[in-house]
C-alpha cells in the first residue's frame, strides 16, 4: 500500500518518518520476540501462568491477609452479627457470596478487612482459617486497556488466579461499578458478565460492598448477577457501639499523632458528631473528628499532648459550621442578656421579645424536643411594627446566619421546586433547592420566611415535615437537617382586625379577632406544629420617638468614617414623628422622614461644603421647620431651614 500516494495511512506514516522497510522490520522482529519470550526459561504454574504474568495479576489484587500480617489493618470491633452472617454465607455450597449493603461510612470495607485480620489471628471458625482475602483494584485493572479484548483478558486471568488459590475470597468494594466496566460501545461483555460463570459454579467466593441507593438503582437491575449474592445489611452503629469502636481504635491514632485521647474526648466526639453532622454516618464521622483533633494538635505544636473535650468541640464546630460557644456552653452570658439586648433596639414589643427569648432558652437548656427545629415561631401583626427587625437583631445578637426568603416569590404551585429542587426529568433537577442547599451549607442558622401568607398552600405542606421532624428531603433524595435551625415565619394576617378602631368610650382588645383570622388562613395541622404565635402590637408615638433615636444612631455609625455627627433637639424629634408617624404603616415611614428632612438637606455640605472633612450637625425647630447649624472645625454656618436648603438645591 506504500505505492498508493493518495492513501491517508501512507501520508500519516510518512509524517512520522516511517517507510516500508521500518514496517517490515517491526513485523518480522516482533514475531521473533514473541517466540523468544514463549521459549524462554520462565516457570509456569499448573494453570499455565508464567511468573511474569503472576506479578502483573498481583498488581490488580491486594492481599488483605498480608496487610493484616504487616499490621496495616485496624481491628474489627463489634459487628459480631454482621460478621457471623458473612461467614455463614461464605460457607454455603452455592450462592456463597455476601453483599454488604449500608450507607457510606458505616464500616462495610472494615468488615472485609477485619475478616482478613481475624483469619490471620485465628479468631475465626476452623473452616475459614486457611482462607485468603484478595481485594480487587478495578481502576488498576481498567488502566491501559486500549484495545478490544484487553480488559476481558486481564479479568479472566485475575479470576483464574483467584480460583487457583485454595479457600480464596475476592472482595470487590463499590461492586456496582463492575456493571458496565470494561465494555465497549455496543458490547455487553463487561466485568459482571465475566464473573457470573465462576459465581454460578461456586468456583469463586466473592464479597461485594455497596450503598443501599446504588444497590437499588444499579446492582439489583442486573437480576442474573444480584441473585448470586446474599444481602447483609450493615446498619449505622449506635452511640454506645461507636464509643466502643473508637475506644478500640484510639491507640492507633495516638501512635500516629503522638497524643493521648481522654475517655471523655472520645465520648464527646461521638455525641457531637451524631448530633451536628447529619450528612455523614457513624462511626466514620466520629473517627474523622478524633483524627482531625490529633492533626490540629500537631499543626499547632502545642505542649499539651492530651486531647480533651474542648479540643473535640473546636474541631466539630469547624466541621459542622456552628458557633463554638454553642457547643462549649460559653454563651450563657449572652443568653442571659438576650432579652435586655433585644429590648434596647426593639421598642414596644416587650411581650413578643419575652416569648421569643423563652423559647430559645428552653432549647438551649435541652428542654425542647431534639428531633425538631430549635423553635417554630409565627410572628403576626401589622406592617412596620418590627417583626422582621426582631429577627435581624436576633441574628446579630446570637451571631447566627440569617437565611431570608421572601414568600411573595413563591405564590405559584410550581415554585415549591425552587425551595426543594425540581422533580426528576425537569430542567435543574440536579441543582437542588434554595432552601435545602442554604440550610445544608449553614446548618446552624435562622430561617426567616417573610410574609408566609403570600406563599402557595403547597409550601405549607412541605413545611410540615420540617416543623415536625426537623428534616427536609430534596429532589435528589438528600435529607437536610433543620434541627439546629430557628424557624421564624412572619405574617400580616389579622392585622386589619387588630388595627380596627374601638367603638364607644373604652379601648377594646381585638387580639381575638386577629387570632381568628390566623385560624382561617392556616390549617390546624400547621398551627399545631407551631411552638408559639407571637402577636406584635401597634406602635405608639412614644415608641416611635425611641425609633428616631435609633435611626439617628445608625446614621452616625454609617457616617463614622467621615467623622460626621448629628444632634437633634427634643422638639426636632417630635417634629419628625409628626411628619413620619402613621398608625397604619408603623415605623417604616420614619425612615423616609429622616431621609427627606435630615439626609437630603446636608448632602451638598457633605460632598462639597464644611462637612467634607467632618463636623457636627445640630438640628432644631425654627419657625415650625427644621433648622440646621453645621459646625466644621472653625466655622459655624447660619441657621437654615430644611425648606430653604431644598430651594438652594
Amino acid at each position: 500500500f506504500f505505492d498508493d500516494n493518495e492513501s491517508y495511512v501512507v501520508f500519516l506514516l510518512a509524517k512520522q518518518g516511517i517507510d516500508r522497510f521500518d514496517v517490515v522490520s517491526f513485523v518480522s522482529h516482533s514475531d521473533l520476540m514473541s517466540i523468544d519470550e514463549q521459549d524462554g526459561d520462565e516457570d509456569f504454574d499448573r494453570d499455565g501462568n508464567s511468573e511474569k504474568e503472576k506479578d502483573q495479576i498481583e498488581q490488580y489484587l491486594v492481599n488483605l491477609n498480608e496487610k493484616a500480617l504487616a499490621g496495616q489493618i485496624d481491628p474489627l470491633i463489634g459487628r459480631h452479627k454482621e460478621l457471623e452472617r458473612t461467614i455463614q454465607i461464605l460457607l454455603r455450597r452455592s450462592k456463597n457470596n455476601p453483599l454488604l449493603v449500608g450507607e457510606p461510612g458505616v464500616g462495610k470495607t472494615a468488615i472485609a478487612a477485619g475478616l482478613a485480620k481475624r483469619i490471620v489471628d485465628k479468631e475465626i471458625p476452623e473452616l475459614m482459617q486457611d482462607a485468603v482475602v484478595f481485594s480487587l483494584d478495578l481502576g488498576n485493572l481498567l488502566a491501559g486497556t486500549k484495545y478490544r479484548g484487553d480488559f476481558e483478558k486481564r479479568m479472566k486471568k485475575v479470576i483464574q488466579h483467584v480460583k487457583s488459590i485454595p479457600h480464596s475470597i475476592l472482595f470487590i468494594d463499590e461492586i456496582h461499578t463492575i456493571i458496565g466496566a470494561g465494555s465497549v460501545s455496543g458490547g455487553t461483555m463487561d466485568a459482571s458478565n465475566l464473573l457470573k460463570p465462576a459465581l454460578s459454579a461456586g468456583e469463586l467466593r466473592c464479597i461485594g460492598a455497596t450503598t443501599a441507593q446504588e444497590a437499588r438503582t444499579v446492582f439489583d437491575k442486573d437480576r442474573a448477577l444480584s441473585r448470586r449474592f446474599q444481602k447483609v445489611d450493615i446498619r449505622e452503629p449506635s452511640v454506645k457501639e461507636t464509643i466502643e469502636i473508637l475506644t478500640g481504635l484510639k491507640s492507633r491514632f495516638e501512635d500516629f499523632h503522638g497524643v493521648k485521647y481522654e475517655t471523655s474526648a472520645i465520648e464527646e466526639a461521638v455525641k457531637l458528631t451524631s448530633r451536628h453532622l447529619s450528612d455523614k454516618f457513624l462511626p466514620d464521622k466520629a473517627i474523622d473528628a478524633i483524627d482531625e483533633a490529633g492533626s490540629w494538635q500537631r499543626i499547632n505544636n502545642l505542649q499539651n499532648t492530651t486531647i480533651d473535650k474542648s479540643d473535640i468541640r473546636r474541631v466539630v464546630a469547624s466541621m459542622a459550621k456552628i458557633p463554638l460557644n454553642d457547643l462549649s456552653g460559653d454563651d450563657v452570658q449572652r443568653l442571659q442578656s438576650l432579652d435586655r439586648n433585644l429590648k434596647m433596639v426593639i421598642f414596644g414589643q416587650d411581650e413578643a421579645i419575652e416569648t421569643l427569648t423563652t423559647a430559645i432558652k428552653m432549647s438551649r437548656a435541652g428542654m425542647s424536643k431534639m428531633d425538631k427545629p430549635i423553635s417554630n415561631l409565627l410572628f403576626a401583626g401589622p406592617t412596620g411594627v418590627g417583626k422582621t427587625e426582631v429577627v435581624k437583631q436576633l441574628s446579630h445578637v446570637l451571631s447566627l446566619k440569617l437565611l431570608r426568603f421572601d414568600m411573595s416569590e413563591y405564590m405559584e404551585a410550581h415554585s415549591v421546586s425552587r425551595l426543594i429542587g425540581s422533580p426528576p426529568g425537569y430542567v435543574g433537577h440536579e441543582d437542588g433547592g434554595l432552601l435545602t442547599d442554604k440550610v445544608h451549607q449553614n446548618p446552624y442558622s435562622i430561617v426567616l420566611l417573610d410574609e408566609i401568607e403570600k406563599a402557595h398552600p403547597d409550601i405549607f405542606n412541605v413545611l410540615l415535615q420540617v416543623m415536625d421532624r426537623g428534616t427536609l428531603t430534596d429532589s435528589n433524595g438528600r435529607e437536610t437537617d433543620f434541627r439546629n435551625v430557628l424557624l421564624i415565619m412572619t405574617t400580616n394576617a389579622g392585622a386589619a382586625e387588630q388595627s380596627r378602631e374601638s367603638m364607644g368610650f373604652t379601648e377594646q382588645d381585638h387580639s381575638t379577632d386577629s387570632t381568628a383570622a390566623i385560624k382561617r388562613l392556616f390549617s390546624p395541622e400547621f398551627r399545631n406544629r407551631l411552638d408559639a404565635t407571637i402577636q406584635f402590637k401597634k406602635l405608639t408615638e412614644e415608641h416611635v420617638l425611641k425609633i428616631v433615636d435609633k435611626i439617628i444612631i445608625e446614621l452616625e455609625a454609617q457616617m463614622s468614617d467621615k467623622d460626621i455627627h448629628f444632634k437633634l433637639s427634643e422638639q426636632a424629634k417630635k417634629w419628625l414623628v409628626a411628619k413620619g408617624y402613621d398608625k397604619a404603616m408603623g415605623a417604616r415611614p420614619m425612615h423616609r422622614a429622616v431621609e427627606n428632612y435630615i439626609k437630603k438637606p446636608v448632602i451638598d455640605e457633605i460632598l462639597f461644603g464644611k462637612l467634607s472633612k467632618g463636623g457636627m450637625v445640630l438640628v432644631d425647630v425654627i419657625n415650625n421647620q427644621l433648622g440646621f447649624s453645621i459646625k466644621s472645625n472653625t466655622q459655624l454656618l447660619p441657621n437654615k431651614t430644611a425648606t430653604e436648603k431644598s430651594k438652594e438645591e
